[in-house]
């Protein structure tokens, strides 16, 4: 049966290693495999999906706009018979784009899994996480640990050698704009 999933951790949690190990395993079998990423994510090259690990995979850049259902995705694939399909960067999803792929899963019968981050820095939700926490059939949280050793669940924004708290949703960026905290060390502004 297939299902929604939603894998979702804070940032350096692995979740597009993870991603591109499911492709892999996938394409290993014999099975058609195609990732999407979101296009607002500019730190890779268009067409991959890179991991900080270094593995990379090539996919088909996702912006707002796109609209998903099985034709649309066989043809950006360029395959006739898809087994999976993956979204990286799934937190850049619209709530009408969750139920697109959510329509894929109960009509077409095949499984989509989301990975993204839960929240931004300010501990909001994302468009797309927020209606994968509501539509997503598994919810499955990909763990990373804090600078002192505990689970990090929250992210940090950092400008200057400091925590921010206000701005924009969006800025992309790395470990040089961000660092992933526990709650404590997320409310005490403390990044180590």
């Amino acid at each position: 049966m297939a299902k929604l999933y939603f894998r979702y951790g804070s940032m350096g949690a692995s979740k597009s290693t993870n991603c591109i190990m499911v492709a892999y395993n996938y394409k290993e079998r014999g099975q058609n495999v195609v990732i999407f990423k979101s296009a607002v994510d500019t730190r890779s090259h268009t067409g991959f999906i890179e991991s900080r690990t270094g593995m990379k995979w090539p996919c088909v850049d996702f912006t707002a706009d796109y609209r998903f259902s099985i034709e649309s995705v066989k043809a950006s694939a360029g395959m006739d018979r898809i087994s999976c399909i993956l979204i990286d960067e799934a937190q850049f999803l619209t709530e009408e784009q969750v139920l697109q792929l959510s329509d894929i899963v109960d009509y077409a019968g095949i499984p989509v899994i989301c990975y993204g981050l839960r929240t931004d820095f300010r501990c909001e939700f994302f468009p797309g996480s927020s209606a994968l926490m509501r539509y997503a059939d598994e919810l499955e949280e990909i763990p990373t640990i804090c600078w002192c050793g505990r689970k990090a669940r929250l992210i940090a924004r950092i400008a200057g050698g400091k925590m921010v708290k206000t701005g924009t949703q969006i800025q992309i960026g790395g470990n040089e704009s961000y660092i992933s905290l526990c709650r404590r060390h997320w409310k005490e502004e403390k990044l180590g």
